[in-house]
Order: C-alpha cells, then sequence, then structure tokens
C-alpha cells in the first residue's frame, strides 16, 4: 500500500516522515518553499528523541503521480483549501480511498460528495511547521493520536490496515467505529484555536468558556452525539510533550501558526461550524460569530498573533 499524505505541513509532514521511517511508501503533496525545500535537501523531522534529514518524496499536485490503484490518500491541508484539493485529486486518481487528518468536521461532509470510501481521523499532535523544510513533533515517545473510523460511522479491513501502519511508525491509532463522537468533541477544543491566536497568551478563559457553552446547546438542539471533552483527554493523556533540544517550546496551535505566516485560518470550519448548526436549528451563537468576524479583520488587516485584548473581544459580542 502507497501513502499519499495530502497538505504535508505540520500534521500531514509529521505523519508521512514517521510513516517513511517506519519503511511505508510514502508520498507527500506541498506547496511553495516547503515543498521546494523538501525536493531540495529532504524533510528534516525534529523530535524530542532525535533530529532526523529524510529523503522523501514531495510532488506539487496530484497530477504529478503516477497511480497505481493501491493508494490511501490522507488529507491534511486546512479545511479552507479541502474543495480544491477533492477536485484536483479527483480529476488526477479517480475514486480513492481518503482519510481526513484534518481540525472540524466540515472535511468528511466534503469529501463523500465526491469520494465513495472516507474515513475520519481525529489528530492530537502537537507539531509545528514554520520553516521550510522542517516539522518538529513535540511529543514522545508517541508522536501522537491517530484514531480513525469510517464516515460517518463503522469500520472495515481497510482502515484497521491504516492504522496498523500508522501504530507501527510511532503513534497510538486504533480503528474507532464511531469516531465523529471524538471529532466533535475536538471541535469543542479547537473553537479556542482562533481566540489563543488573536489574544496570544494573554488569559483568555471567560471567551473559550462561552463559545463552548453555545457549542453544547447547539449541539444539543442538533441531537449531535458528542464525546465529552473528558473523553477525549482519557485518550489524548497518551501524547505527552516534551522538550527538544535547542527548539522552543511550541507556542501555539494551528491557527496561531497560520496567521504567524501571513496565511488564511481555518476558523470559519470551526467556529464557523457552530454558527452554521446555530442558524440551521435556531440557536444563537454570537461568541462564535465575533471571533469568525474578528479572524477575518486580522487577515485583512495583516495582524500579528496577540494583536487583541480578552477585554477587547468581549466587547464586540452583541448584546
Amino acid at each position: 500500500m502507497r501513502y499519499v499524505i495530502y497538505g504535508a505541513g505540520a500534521i500531514g509532514g509529521g505523519i508521512g516522515a514517521r510513516m517513511h521511517q517506519a519503511g511505508k511508501d510514502v508520498v507527500l503533496i506541498a506547496r511553495g518553499d516547503h515543498l521546494a525545500a523538501m525536493q531540495r535537501e529532504g524533510l528534516t523531522l525534529r523530535t524530542p528523541d532525535e533530529t532526523v534529514t529524510l529523503p522523501v518524496t514531495a510532488v506539487a499536485h496530484p497530477s504529478e503521480i503516477d497511480w497505481k490503484g493501491d493508494e490511501v490518500v490522507i488529507l491534511a491541508m486546512k479545511s479552507q483549501d479541502t474543495q480544491a484539493a477533492l477536485e484536483a485529486l479527483r480529476d488526477a486518481a479517480g475514486d480513492v480511498p481518503l482519510v481526513c487528518a484534518q481540525n472540524g468536521v466540515a472535511n468528511e461532509r466534503m469529501a463523500a460528495r465526491i469520494f465513495s470510501r472516507v474515513y475520519a481521523m481525529v489528530v492530537w499532535m502537537p507539531a509545528t511547521c514554520l520553516t521550510p523544510g522542517e516539522v518538529i513533533v513535540h511529543s514522545a515517545p508517541a508522536s501522537g493520536l491517530l484514531d480513525s473510523g469510517l464516515y460517518p460511522a463503522g469500520t472495515d479491513s481497510l482502515i484497521a490496515e491504516v492504522m496498523a501502519d500508522v501504530e507501527a511508525s510511532g503513534f497510538v491509532a486504533r480503528p474507532d467505529p464511531v469516531i465523529m463522537r471524538m471529532k466533535y468533541a475536538k471541535l469543542l477544543t479547537n473553537l479556542a484555536n482562533t481566540v489563543q491566536a488573536l489574544c496570544g497568551n494573554a488569559p483568555a478563559g471567560t471567551i473559550v468558556t462561552r463559545l463552548r457553552d453555545e457549542a453544547l446547546i447547539v449541539y444539543d438542539a442538533a441531537g449531535i452525539d458528542s464525546a465529552t471533552v473528558e473523553e477525549l483527554r482519557s485518550l489524548t493523556d497518551q501524547v505527552s510533550i516534551r522538550p527538544i533540544p535547542g527548539v522552543e517550546m511550541r507556542a501555539g496551535g494551528s491557527t496561531w501558526q497560520s496567521m504567524s505566516t501571513g496565511r488564511s485560518l481555518e476558523t470559519d470550519y470551526l467556529n464557523g461550524e457552530i454558527s452554521l448548526l446555530g442558524t440551521l436549528h435556531g440557536v444563537p451563537t454570537p461568541v462564535n460569530r465575533m471571533v469568525q468576524m474578528a479572524a477575518a479583520e486580522a487577515v485583512r488587516e495583516g495582524k500579528e498573533p496577540g494583536s487583541y485584548t480578552p477585554e477587547e473581544l468581549l466587547g464586540r459580542i452583541p448584546g
């Protein structure tokens, strides 16, 4: 089996690097300076236990791959880039099985419109990619939690084989027939991502609590079966962050990293998912909407992480 990692940034690059180390057949799809650095020098992986440069195969587009019919695609780009990626993938490869290793719960729905075998993956992996050609994975001995199952529910022999390969590559990875329960729980934690990017390390617990309270009301109104954050943490406790010699501790999550590098933010697929569900089920979501608007403003004006105070954001909530 060959693994195509589509979106080889912090998460995709970390997964691809570890699977390459374990002897799996891996192709990475990336872009820009990061792709150029990997093609020129390889992918440098830094972890608490080692720093190694790997001679990975990396391309810019699915059309550059010689598809043979034994591939599984792991999607790891941000949700705002998913639709275009899915269309490019279908044009190049046809109906391939794909695993959504992404935050939020919208990617699987997008993928299932186009592909017949879609798997959801809950990702808990403290990784950073700020330097072209380099991925830092901050946890050990397990590099992350990557449980997966069929979308919307169930497991099959293929995902069992994929999970075995991922686990052999240094991750906690098990088939989960109700994986979307964990993805909805992960979404609850991701509602704080943009707040952390906007406010930096300033204490913003009041906003985060209100974001999650809105989400729980929306989940109840929509009849969504979500695991609790405590259930999720009982799994993620298996992933431990450790220091890496010569590397600063991870300063922020995926949204912070995007804002730091001037890229678009995933907020509309995180807080925006709660806003959408609220609209569909008649539940007001003013705090999540406020965060969406602040994120759009930050991108439009080229703001740096930490440019807002929690008090400023609280003052923007209507009513």
